[in-house]
Formats: C-alpha cells, sequence, structure tokens
C-alpha cells in the first residue's frame, strides 16, 4: 500500500508538472526572441537587474516556484478564463486574481524604483514568463474545462489533453533546443515586427482567445491526434513564440524607457 501511494503521489506530481505552462523551451524561445529586440537602455537596465542573466535563463522562473507553497499565491496568475462570446471585463473576475491582473501587478511593482532590489527582481521574472503564458492559448481557455486540461484526447497513442497539447507536446517532440526553434521562425522585417507589437495586453489577450475558440473546434473528446494535428497547427505555434518574443521585448523596451 504503501508503495501504491508513493506511485500516485509521484504520477500527480509529473501530471501536475506538465499542466499549467508553455514547455520550458517554449518560454526560452520567447525570452530570446525578446533579448534579441532590446533597446540598449532596457538591456543595461535588465543586465542591473538580472546580474547578466538573459531573458530566456529566467523565463521559467515562474513555473519553478510552483513547488514552494510561499507562492501559492501566485498560481493563478498564469491563466485567464473568459467564456465564449465575451471579453475580459464582461465578467466578474476572479478573487485569486488572473493572467492580466499578474501583468499588470509586475509592471507596477518593476516600475517603482522605491521598491527594493529583490522585490522588482522578483516580478521583473514572474512579467516575462506571464508574458509567454499570454501567447499559450489555451491559457485564455474556458473555465468549464481548466483551459482544455479536462478535454482528453491522444498524442501520439499516449493520453494527454488539450492543454497539454500545446502546452508540452507540439514544441518538446519537435526535437529542436530553444536556440533552434528561436533562430528557426520566420524572417519579419521592421514593419512586420511593428504591426505584431501593436495593440494593448488586453488585445493580445482577446487575440490568445480567438485561437483558443479554434483550438476547442480542432478536436473531439478522445480524438488521436499526430502528424496531420501538428502539420495543420505547428504554424500557429511559430506564430505565437514569435508574438510573445517581440511583444514581451515592447514591454519591457517601455517599462525600461
Amino acid at each position: 500500500m504503501k508503495n501504491m501511494l508513493i506511485l500516485l503521489f509521484v504520477s500527480f506530481q509529473f501530471s501536475f508538472g506538465n499542466t499549467f505552462y508553455w514547455s520550458k523551451t517554449g518560454h526560452r524561445v520567447i525570452g530570446k526572441v525578446a533579448q534579441e529586440e532590446l533597446t540598449g537602455k532596457t538591456r543595461k537596465a535588465l543586465n542591473s537587474l538580472l546580474d547578466g542573466q538573459s531573458l530566456a535563463t529566467v523565463s521559467n522562473f515562474a513555473d519553478e516556484i510552483k513547488a514552494d507553497r510561499r507562492y501559492k499565491e501566485f498560481s493563478a496568475w498564469h491563466y485567464v478564463n473568459i467564456p465564449p462570446g465575451k471579453a475580459y471585463g464582461d465578467v466578474e473576475p476572479s478573487k485569486y486574481g488572473d493572467l492580466v491582473v499578474g501583468i499588470q501587478k509586475c509592471l507596477a511593482m518593476v516600475k517603482n524604483e522605491g521598491n527594493t532590489k529583490a522585490d522588482r527582481v522578483f516580478y521583473l521574472k514572474m512579467l516575462v514568463h506571464l508574458i509567454g503564458d499570454l501567447h499559450q492559448p489555451m491559457h485564455v481557455g474556458r473555465l468549464e474545462d481548466k483551459g482544455g486540461n479536462d478535454l482528453q484526447v491522444q498524442w501520439f497513442g499516449n493520453g494527454s489533453n488539450l492543454h497539454k497539447v500545446w502546452d508540452a507536446n507540439m514544441i518538446n517532440d519537435y526535437g529542436m533546443s530553444y536556440t533552434e526553434l528561436a533562430t528557426s521562425l520566420p524572417d519579419l522585417d521592421k514593419k512586420e515586427k511593428k504591426a505584431i507589437q501593436r495593440g494593448s495586453i488586453l488585445d493580445w489577450v482577446a487575440e490568445s482567445q480567438d485561437i483558443a475558440n479554434k483550438l476547442y473546434e480542432s478536436v473531439e473528446i478522445g480524438e488521436k491526434l499526430a502528424y496531420s494535428y501538428r502539420y495543420t497547427w505547428w504554424g500557429t505555434v511559430e506564430s505565437q513564440l514569435q508574438k510573445g518574443g517581440l511583444r514581451l521585448a515592447k514591454v519591457l523596451n517601455e517599462l525600461f524607457a
């Protein structure tokens, strides 16, 4: 019985650990893309706060602290649930906070130079991660299925769910390192980058919500997903990673302007 309990605990930890985030590779891609678009002033400010660490290096901090119960209050910041046909602000926000609230809090804490360096660094690392989460469409999914976590499918014959397919399955199975994936993204000119960077946090939330609605329609419960699904949607994965990086750079450049 003791061994069975240990096995169940480990299984639970493994399942939880793959549930609520872009894969580590995905977040690092976003960090690397952003790093290339920073102004000199922003680079200097980040080097001072992060002691030379890159955005890719710190991009998974917000997931890494989940194992520490002292940071439980930040768990709800990784996602926002919006019902179909509604926009953010149309429904009462969660009392625990959400992705939008988290980003706004991080921006305020980092911008305030009166805060301690430790606090500014903490919220800066959180901000880098949350901008990434915003661009994983299932983080702007529906409450009734926990952003696709309860929508069970198969991925190449293994049990998965719609959220996990987008968090990890497609990126991890692609087999590239984050540097390889970042450098393989489409080349964009300045005009195209500026177009992606337009808009506000709420505009980007609405965009991710629109994609999420399409993703809900892309599968049926229990469906066996494999090469065809990846072929159809891989371009969207690349696009969201690239958008996440370019928009993170915009947010940081404006923050440290």
